[in-house]
């Protein structure tokens, strides 16, 4: 596997994860273009590896991340005068890249987990909304402040009503509301907090662990079923899982989980 040249995230497999660490402590590794396209190509290089079967997603130096970056809108707002000749408004260009990344890393095959701490701010916030498991540190500031800034969560709103549901996703997102780790526990943002640096990287481990006892194709095929709810008229959904099924029954994970089910051991996906 060929993984991109990055900048802005640092990239490390171990075993059957792949760790993306958001790498902009200066600025609580809020996100730059630079790190939205480099988290794009990322995505891209690993869709189809069926050997990387988890994707943590963290930020360096005790903040997850702070939302998008100042700079870039400054950078955007220079580049109005250049509109007319290119035909694209740069605010509008800059806003719908990030909503194109947020909307891949929620159709990532893979199981996606992300562990916030520090600042889980705007865009960051909306990360963890995509997430398959969230884990966090108790003491974990988020918030939506957009509002604050006189600007929506455009790319971020529908994530966020899609994982707490109108209600709560009203109440956060129009009074720019912040909270700790332990209310996004509460609110269903994230699925887990601790107290402790230790206690979180313990679950991360077990959680890891967890992945590994689970066939890959299986969790793809899961994956995918799950997020076509909704999107998908229900009687088609599953005429689809049923086909899945019968595939999976009748291939090499199924014939070797039955297997192993009998002869009382472990599957080989889990070694």
């Amino acid at each position: 596997m060929t993984l991109p040249t990055c900048e802005t995230l640092i990239l490390e497999q171990k075993e059957h994860a792949l760790m993306i660490t958001l790498n902009r402590p200066k600025a609580r590794n809020a996100m730059s273009l630079q790190m939205v396209q480099e988290l794009m190509a990322t995505f891209e290089s690993v869709q189809s590896n069926e050997s990387i079967r988890a994707i943590v997603l963290r930020g360096a130096d005790g903040h997850f991340c702070a939302g998008g970056d100042i700079k870039d809108m400054a950078n955007a707002r220079m580049a109005l005068g250049n509109k007319e000749a290119s035909g694209e408004d740069p605010f509008y260009s800059l806003n719908r890249e990030f909503g194109r990344m947020i909307t891949a890393a929620n159709q990532i095959p893979q199981v996606l987990i992300v562990v916030t701490e520090g600042a889980v701010l705007g865009g960051g916030f909306g990360l963890a909304c995509i997430s398959d498991v969230a884990l966090s540190a108790q003491d974990a500031q988020f918030g939506l402040p957009e509002t604050g800034l006189g600007i929506p969560p455009a790319q971020i709103a529908p994530f966020v009503v899609a994982r707490i549901g109108l209600t709560q996703a009203r109440r956060l997102a129009l009074l720019g509301a912040r909270f700790d780790g332990q209310e996004a526990e509460r609110l269903g943002i994230v699925h887990q907090s601790f107290a402790s640096n230790e206690a979180l990287e313990e679950a991360l481990a077990k959680t890891l662990n967890q992945v590994k006892r689970c066939a890959p194709i299986a969790n793809r095929i899961t994956k995918q079923l799950i997020l076509d709810v909704g999107h998908v008229p229900l009687e088609s959904l599953l005429d689809s899982a049923a086909e899945s099924f019968a595939a999976a029954v009748q291939g090499p994970e199924g014939q070797e989980g039955t297997m192993a089910f009998m002869q009382k051991r472990k599957p080989a996906w889990t070694e």
